[in-house]
């Protein structure tokens, strides 16, 4: 049953759609807008990781990149939401673009380790330096203009605004991975060399990927300063580059789907598990040991098959 939701992008957006109204509803507006936003995150670092075979220890370098380019745009030079916003997915592909010439020739340990490790200089950066224009600690409050019914202050209008750009990642992603371009991807990730014999440049795919991954990792950041008005040091810690690898461990690498079904999971587990136990990171310990061992294809690759 669940096998045919995703050959029918119709389904997909549907089932996504509906499964956020109600969880919506039934919640916490703002806590599933944290959600909806996050499931993009994850679907722009799974398509590295899922759909080309690199991990990173780093995204959260370009999740914070596209943050404070939103935020620092609407704070020093004009609070435009929609510039703002374009700003930030410039800025995350921007920077994708001028590190991924370097990032891009390594692979495996290195590619993680070289993007742990720009991460950690970013944060250095957006901490001390650049403080003058980011902050510093205290980081920056946002306000955001507002045009008739367009306004960021109204949390449900935030709501319906992400959940519309979290159906247009997953359309945009899913006729992506499913091109001739997404299924060289695939390619490479399962052979590099014996696509390599056969007369594509694998570089020049990868490269682009790490830049389209840089992008919608970039517009979720930048989700993230318009949905709390605010930004600071938190949203580029190198530490929390942990929770995307465990949502798209947790949902299934390799499928849109299964990155928001692990984003959701993940948001679920870390906010509702801490308000009942002290220790709840032990418990998310054991469930990554247990997907990385015991359930590889996670809980949508899993489903399924139902």
């Amino acid at each position: 049953m669940f096998s045919k939701v995703e050959k029918y992008p119709a389904l997909t957006l549907a089932l996504i759609a509906v499964s956020f109204l109600i969880f919506g509803y039934s919640t916490s507006l703002p806590k599933i807008t944290d959600f909806i936003i996050f499931c993009i995150f994850v679907i722009g670092f799974d398509l590295l990781y899922g759909h080309m075979g690199q991990l990173s220890f780093g995204h959260m370098l370009y999740l914070g990149a596209g943050a404070y380019g939103c935020g620092m745009f609407a704070y020093h030079v004009y609070p435009d939401p929609f510039l703002s916003l374009l700003v930030g997915v410039l800025v995350g592909a921007g920077l994708a673009a001028i590190l991924g010439l370097v990032v891009v020739k390594t692979s495996h340990a290195a590619f993680a380790l070289l993007n742990l490790a720009l991460n950690e200089v970013g944060a250095y950066l957006v901490l001390s330096p650049l403080h003058t224009w980011t902050g510093g600690e205290d980081g920056l409050s946002l306000f955001f203009k507002s045009y008739g019914f367009i306004n960021f202050s109204d949390r449900t209008f935030r709501f319906y605004f992400c959940l519309a750009a979290l159906l247009l990642v997953v359309l945009l992603v899913v006729r992506l991975v499913r091109s001739p371009y997404g299924i060289l991807l695939k390619s490479i990730k399962e052979n590099e060399t014996r696509v390599k014999f056969l007369g594509y440049n694998t570089y020049m795919y990868k490269y682009v990927t790490f830049i389209i991954s840089g992008a919608i990792v970039g517009f979720s950041g930048a989700l993230t300063s318009l949905n709390l008005a605010y930004c600071n040091t938190s949203l580029m810690a190198p530490s929390r580059n942990v929770e995307v690898i465990f949502a798209a461990l947790m949902g299934g690498a390799g499928s849109v789907l299964g990155a928001v079904v692990g984003g959701t999971a993940f948001m679920t587990i870390s906010n509702y598990l801490a308000s009942y136990i002290v220790r709840w990171e032990m418990f998310l310990g054991v469930a990554l040991l247990a997907f990385a061992f015991w359930f590889r294809k996670g809980i949508w690759g899993y489903a399924r098959k139902l």
